[in-house]
Order: C-alpha cells, then sequence, then structure tokens
C-alpha cells in the first residue's frame, strides 16, 4: 500500500526491481520507470491495473534467476516469468539482460536476497509469500 505520491519496489536477488508506486491516475502505459508493476528500466506493464492511493495492491510475481554453468558462466538471463498486479496479468516472460537500475550492484548472481525498498515516502508491505522451485 502506498499514499498518494509514494514510489517504492521489490527487487528479486537485489538485482531486478518491479515497481510499487502511486500511478492510479494513470491511465495508460508510460514508461518502464514511471508507472506501478514496471520492471525498473526494462518493461512498462501491459496496462495500468493500479487502485487508488492507500487501498491495498496485490501483486503476485513468478521470477526466474539467471542461471549458471558449473564454471560459474551466465547461461540465460533473469526472467520475469509471469507478473500479476490486482488480478490483471501485465508481464509473462520478461527477459531481464541485466540488473535493473538501484540494484545491490555486483556480479549476477544464482541466488540473492528479497529486497523491499521504501526510500520515496512511506508504504506498507503485507502478506508476502516466497516460495522457491528448483530447476525444470
Amino acid at each position: 500500500m502506498s499514499p498518494r505520491g509514494s514510489n517504492s519496489g521489490v527487487y528479486f536477488q537485489g538485482q531486478y526491481e518491479v515497481q510499487i508506486l502511486d500511478s492510479s491516475a494513470r491511465r495508460t502505459r508510460t514508461s518502464s520507470t514511471a508507472i506501478a508493476a514496471a520492471i525498473y528500466d526494462h518493461a512498462a506493464p501491459k496496462e495500468n491495473a493500479s487502485k487508488a492511493p492507500g487501498e491495498w495492491q496485490v501483486f503476485e510475481i513468478t521470477f526466474q534467476a539467471p542461471r549458471f554453468d558449473d564454471k560459474g558462466k551466465k547461461t540465460e538471463n533473469a526472467r520475469f516469468l509471469k507478473v500479476v498486479h490486482n488480478g490483471v496479468v501485465i508481464h509473462e516472460n520478461v527477459e531481464v539482460k541485466r540488473p535493473t537500475t538501484a540494484s545491490l550492484g555486483g556480479a549476477e548472481r544464482p541466488l540473492g536476497p528479497l529486497m523491499l525498498q521504501g526510500d520515496h515516502g512511506p508504504v506498507a508491505f503485507r502478506n508476502i509469500w516466497l516460495m522457491t522451485v528448483g530447476k525444470k
């Protein structure tokens, strides 16, 4: 939940950000940085599914970490397999070739932290579920 004017995000592996921000007044896709559910500086959502400021937003995100061979060489880029925002599928199978802006930095890796950002106004998080699944 974010009040009017707030801007935040959730980072997968501390490297790949999905935007959380007040953008309910934007009726069309704008950019990959200025709208909720954007994969920051990579992909704008298919549509704006944001609720009004102060209402709880729901995200369901299926993320695939970059893959590496036995020698540590990256063999496959990270990928957002599906992002659902307030019941609307807004991203499917989006390849992320590099970390997004404001990541924790450093080399891409097969594992990393889930990071909740809260630096541009207040934001609240609740009911966070994290499931790790093995390679197919």
